[in-house]
């Protein structure tokens, strides 16, 4: 008694109280505390090593340690309700399977053992009221299934035991009518009648009665009976199907093309939802021909054949009957008999520790059944004939750092929110969750087993916690279904089920391979992991092989090289990581051993011909680079790290990882290293900075490259470099020497090592140096106005930067032949270039560069007179820098700057005047000529405005003074430059502008500081 009080409230606490009543009820024993615990402990002895729970005391009473889904009242109640949702739902198969599962648990009447106790009679009367419902909903669903014939019997005598029942009346009127027994339906409808007339004295309710009517008419829908195979048991399906739309479709062509079709995949991808689903889609389904056979929890190969015969002989109640004339049946002969109905579908699902048993059993049945295809789900192929596969990896996850509309089309971003909705209800990506979700996505591989695995952690953590717990997902990601299989819990669990089926040379490369965080190539792998013991490097190819068929490695063709890259997803990488340190393996030395030469070997063809194949191998290496870096520091082995910064800093400066190279520098510093790559000058990182200065990484990476003693001054090595031997550097001299005229204001006597520089670069094949050097040089076209030269070097820039694909440069150059088409006047070109480039950005989630883009549009949206356009894509843009936290700073200049633009040409000069101040201050900063001069224009519009032609002439030739040069080729300011002449006549602006333009430069910038607030520098 005590025992089935406990379990009806299984793994929950019943109060002392509760059990005395339930127990005893009205007459208690005089000790009812001790009485009861003398119970508990007899109990407790029972239970004691029958695996059946224990009874554990807990504050005010006692519960039963076992799991609600244990106890088969509970399941019933589940399984039932279940049915009821498929049921209202109309799929008639899931109701059926879950209802006849509940009824199933059924094995006499509620309680019958301690139906003497207090609290039995409800919960017994609770149940058997359960159980007469749940009946009636599982014929329901077999009528609606066309199985009238199955059910009639089982509903005769269920209206016989409840002879006032009028649903059963009607189940039962709708079983007859199908079977093609209109008069008994008739006479099943008079009967209920005049029994409700004689015992209740009420009349049929209107559904019933409205039956008769539909009867008496012949109106009766009769479903269609089902053929042979109608069983269709499919799990029923709990969860909604996410994603996996090419999937679905390359399954529904190779289904209808091959007869043996294997998901294979690695743990967790979701091989058995994405079989289920592919096979409801199939034909052979709706004609009730497709049957599932779980095999994950089959132990051994000799259970296999049970586990099918049990799944495709479920309503065939001769499938252990012997043969003809007492003869034994083989199994083989007996699934042939029973799958020999034409064309059907058997899935047999998780076949990866029975591959070859069921390897076997498919030949077998694939020769004798012609019609039959089989569609099989395992972590490695069952490689026989005729099997084509396929390859299920993780769902897709977003790039860069998307919007969270975008963010929210990828696929894994679908799944969790899907399922942590169910969790949270509301969940949704937004600009406060996005970047977490897309972590977790990422992180986690896009598994969907994982991914579902955290979404449920959402009952007890905020989605940024789980994101920062990554580090710890095995011991984070264990709150899987209850009712899952053992391996399928936890997230630990999938990845030690892959790792108990390999053998001991596939644990070894296994493990090593995990110190490879960018995964490796097969040169990597036998330098590193081969140790001539354990693993030679002759094998390593071989083993590799066996990885990959069990789906825990994955080969990728790298872009170009036609040769395979070999990674682990992330999640299998962080536990074969366990492994390796478990193991006392050590790969540090080797590893870092390969990747220092392999650095060293190409970091001067990062300045050549070669530089597009030199960056190709650093980007694939990149991560295992930084990773061995990262090792070096933490060992404190500064000549090491010092080697590594080295051979790295320029293929840093190239990709503009600014932040890398800052970072290395800092930890070599750290270590004590002493070198000229320590000294330099510091970056500038903002729109603007990038606007302005497109040199200005070469000038500081040409520093620290050709930096000698700590005595020698940069200007001094920059004149050695001028004369150096070696082409690259006399090239990169002349550009970084033109650079620093040209910040001075000097665009004249630069120009030959602008020419220069171009020639030197053209002569080596350095990309890189070339797109630097055709800014400059399409630079000065553009302040002639010379339109259509400015825009073929612009569109070589952008050709080159395309090869180069380094991010800053790609956009750059693009915003700066679309800014040279709208000054030309060619407003559509430079609208394709602008959207085109925008577009690119969003795919990418280069949202850092789109400040150049978007600001590029309010440009031209200004010169095409929609100034509405106009601010509203600025203020797009002031948007997209608070929703992505960007720093302020970073687009603050070019902003301003720019809607300041947009107000003089609205003519609002006070709206103007209150800009300037915070337009100036942000280019000021800088420090950039291109930028001093920008305020310098901006105050002779304003100037303008304010009706001082005279200060708005002398504004423009202090531009012409601190850049170098007057805009020519700026249509804004040419109007400009006409409504001034128009109110000075010719010389009368010629002598306000020479005012400007014959200061010294730093009198111009002394005087353009004071007119617009910026503080004056000392002289």
């Amino acid at each position: 008694m005590l025992l089935a009080r406990l379990a009806l409230d299984a793994g929950r606490t019943v109060s002392v109280d509760a059990l005395v009543d339930g127990l005893w009820g009205e007459e208690p024993p005089a000790d009812a505390a001790n009485a009861l615990q003398a119970l508990v402990s007899r109990l407790r002895k029972a239970l004691r090593g029958t695996g059946a729970g224990t009874v554990e005391s807990a504050a005010g009473g006692y519960r039963l340690a076992v799991r609600a889904e244990d106890v088969d009242a509970h399941r019933f109640e589940e399984l039932a309700a279940r049915g009821r949702r498929e049921l209202a739902a109309g799929r008639f198969d899931e109701a059926a399977s879950a209802l006849g599962a509940a009824l199933g648990l059924w094995q006499g009447a509620a309680l019958a053992d301690v139906l003497e106790a207090p609290f039995a009679g409800a919960a017994a009367a609770r149940l058997d009221e359960m159980r007469a419902t749940a009946a009636e909903d599982r014929f329901d669903a077999e009528l609606r299934l066309g199985r009238h014939a199955e059910v009639l019997a089982d509903l005769g005598a269920a209206a016989a035991a409840n002879p006032l029942s009028e649903r059963l009346a009607e189940l039962r009127m709708r079983a007859l009518w199908a079977a093609g027994r209109q008069s008994d339906a008739l006479a099943t409808y008079e009967e209920i009648r005049e029994r409700l007339g004689d015992e209740l004295g009420v009349d049929p309710s209107p559904e019933l009665q409205e039956i008769h009517l539909t009867l008496l008419r012949g109106e009766l829908e009769r479903p269609a009976a089902r053929t042979k195979g109608s069983a269709n048991r499919l799990p029923a399906r709990l969860t909604s199907f996410v994603g996996r739309k090419a999937e679905l479709d390359q399954l529904a062509g190779l289904l209808t093309s091959s007869r043996l079709v294997t998901i294979v995949g690695p743990g967790g991808a979701g091989k058995t939802r994405l079989s289920l689903e592919a096979v409801t889609q199939d034909p052979a389904h709706a004609r009730g021909r497709v049957w599932f056979v779980p095999l994950g929890a089959v132990g051994a190969a000799d259970q296999l054949a049970d586990a099918v015969l049990g799944a495709i002989g479920s309503t065939d109640g001769g499938l252990y009957d012997a043969g003809q004339a007492g003869q034994k049946t083989e199994p083989v002969d007996r699934m042939a008999e029973l799958l020999d109905i034409g064309d059907a579908v058997l899935v047999l699902d998780n076949c990866e520790h029975l591959v070859e048993a069921a390897a076997e059993l498919a030949h077998q049945l694939l020769e004798r059944l012609p019609q039959l295809r089989i569609l099989a789900s395992s972590r490695e192929p069952l490689a026989i004939t005729g099997e084509v596969l396929c390859h299920l990896g993780p769902l897709d996850v977003p790039t860069g750092t998307p919007e969270p509309a975008v963010a929210a089309e990828a696929d894994a971003v679908r799944l969790f929110v899907d399922r942590a909705a169910s969790v949270r209800p509301g969940f949704a990506v937004d600009d406060a969750t996005v970047g977490a979700v897309v972590e977790i996505c990422r992180r986690l591989d896009g598994l969907p087993l994982a991914l579902e695995l955290a979404a449920a952690k959402l009952r007890s953590m905020s989605v940024e916690q789980i994101a920062r717990r990554l580090d710890d997902r095995f011991r984070l990601l264990t709150s899987g279904s209850r009712t899952a299989l053992p391996r399928q819990r936890t997230l630990l669990a999938v990845v030690e089920w892959s790792w108990d089926l390999l053998d001991e040379p596939e644990r070894v490369l296994a493990r090593r391979l995990s110190a490879f965080p960018g995964g490796a190539t097969l040169a990597a792998l036998e330098a590193v992991c081969a140790d001539g013991d354990a693993l030679v490097p002759d094998d390593v190819l071989y083993v590799l092989d066996a990885l990959i068929e069990k789906s825990l490695v994955t080969a990728s063709e790298a872009e170009g090289s036609g040769e395979p890259r070999y990674r682990m997803l992330e999640t299998v990488r962080a536990y074969a990581a366990t492994r390796l340190t478990a193991s006392g393996d050590d790969v540090s030395g080797p590893f870092a051993a390969y990747f220092l030469g392999l650095a060293e070997e190409h970091e001067p063809r990062l300045r050549t011909g070669e530089q597009l194949d030199a960056i190709a191998v650093f980007d694939a290496e990149h991560a295992n680079l930084v990773h061995a870096l990262r090792t070096a520091v933490a060992a404190g082995d500064g000549a090491l790290a010092s080697r590594f910064v080295e051979a790295m800093f320029w293929y840093w400066g190239v990709r503009g990882m600014n932040t890398q190279l800052e970072t290395a520098l800092a930890e070599v510093r750290g270590l004590g290293v002493a070198h000229a790559l320590m000294s330099g000058a510091d970056s500038v990182d903002s729109a603007g900075a990038r606007e302005f200065h497109p040199a200005g990484m070469l000038l500081r990476v040409s520093q620290l490259a050709f930096a000698g003693e700590e005595s020698v001054d940069a200007s001094e090595s920059l004149r050695r470099s001028l004369d150096s031997p070696d082409p690259w550097v006399r090239a990169s001299a002349h550009l970084a020497y033109d650079f620093v005229l040209t910040e001075q204001g000097d665009l004249r006597t630069g120009e030959p090592s602008r020419l220069e520089a171009l020639r030197g670069f053209e002569a080596v094949g350095d990309r890189w140096g070339l797109v630097l050097s055709l800014m400059p040089v399409g630079r000065d076209h553009s302040l002639r106005g010379e339109h259509a030269a400015a825009v073929a070097t612009f569109e070589r820039a952008v050709a080159l930067s395309s090869e180069l694909g380094t991010e800053d440069f790609l956009y750059l150059s693009k915003a700066r032949l679309a800014r040279e088409r709208r000054r030309s006047g060619d407003l559509d070109g430079a609208r394709r270039d602008l959207e085109s480039a925008l577009r690119q950005a969003k795919e990418r989630s280069h949202r850092r560069l789109e400040a150049n883009i978007l600001v590029g549009l309010a440009n031209l949206h200004r010169r095409a007179g929609d100034l509405v356009q106009a601010n509203g894509v600025l203020d797009q843009l002031e948007a997209l820098v608070r929703r992505r936290a960007i720093a302020v700073e970073v687009a603050e200049d070019l902003i301003v700057s720019t809607r300041m633009e947009n107000r003089l040409a609205e003519g609002a000069a006070a709206q103007a005047r209150e800009l300037l101040p915070r337009a100036a201050a942000a280019l000021f900063a800088q420090g950039a000529g291109a930028g001093l001069a920008w305020v310098a224009e901006l105050l002779g519009g304003l100037l303008a405005l304010e009706d001082d032609p005279v200060g708005a002439a002398t504004a423009l030739g202090m531009s012409q003074v601190i850049r170098g040069a007057f805009d020519e080729g700026e249509p804004e300011l040419r109007e400009l430059v006409d409504r001034l002449v128009a109110r000075l006549g010719d010389a009368g602006y010629r002598e306000a502008y020479g005012v400007g333009a014959g200061l010294a430069r730093q009198d111009a910038l002394n005087r353009l500081a004071e007119e617009v607030g910026q503080p004056v520098a000392s002289s």
